[in-house]
């Protein structure tokens, strides 16, 4: 069986990406990072939907980011919340809830660990239509980081071919939730919330709250989501 590197962030796209490498026939190794993010508590979603969905290996990862700032998500800035999210984000409408260099960081570990492992593939579960329009979920960052993949690692310079796969790219949150139900995946061990209570639950306001909720509705399936209001 070929093995395969999964960013599981906890989130609702990460865990459908983690269910697609698994149908895919990986042996999957789920990575996820402690990286001083404020929403700690997906940290115990990721450990959960991990679980679920039965890797090989689960490893969380400490790069803190709070030194470099910039982002609600790390820094005591406050998180938006009801912006609106009917339309798709035009190219420079970046939130501050972008967290600078966060997925460059994120696959560079990804793929160094994928070189040890033996790994064919790495998997992220970003996605360009329904998200918050950050610079790196869109296709041409993945593009590019697919080409250092293969250039920058000893797997590449020797023939091989290093993978870096982003399933959901083009689908809808809608579509990522049908997807991810039919194989298997347990929405109610994800969590998707910028800025949830003191008890873990969901704002509802912020934008991934606000995607994940309108997905759910228009996927016609309830959503398990625990939210404060």
């Amino acid at each position: 069986m070929s093995r395969a590197v999964v960013l599981l962030s906890g989130g609702l796209d990460s865990a459908t990406a983690l269910a697609v490498a698994r149908a895919d026939g990986h042996e999957c190794h789920a990575l996820t990072f402690r990286y001083g993010q404020r929403h700690a508590v997906e940290l115990a979603a990721a450990a959960a939907v991990a679980r679920s969905l039965g890797v090989a290996e689960h490893r969380v990862v400490d790069v803190d980011l709070r030194w470099i700032g910039g982002s609600a998500l790390t820094a005591p800035i406050p998180v938006p919340k009801h912006r609106p999210r009917d339309e798709p984000s035009p190219p420079d409408d970046i939130p501050i809830t972008y967290v600078p260099g966060r997925n460059t960081i994120f696959l560079a570990f990804a793929v160094a660990w994928a070189e040890v492992l033996g790994a064919t593939d790495v998997y992220l579960g970003i996605n360009a239509v329904d998200y918050s329009g950050y610079p790196d979920c869109r296709p041409e960052f993945l593009e590019a980081f697919a080409r250092v993949a293969r250039l920058g690692t000893r797997a590449g310079a020797l023939g091989g071919d290093l993978r870096v796969r982003a399933p959901l790219a083009g689908l809808d949150k809608a579509a990522i939730i049908r997807l991810g139900l039919s194989l298997g995946v347990d929405y109610g061990l994800t969590h998707s919330c910028y800025d949830p209570d003191a008890a873990g639950r969901a704002c509802g306001a912020c934008d991934s709250c606000q995607l994940r909720r309108r997905g759910f509705a228009q996927a016609g399936v309830p959503d398990p989501t625990a939210y404060a209001e």
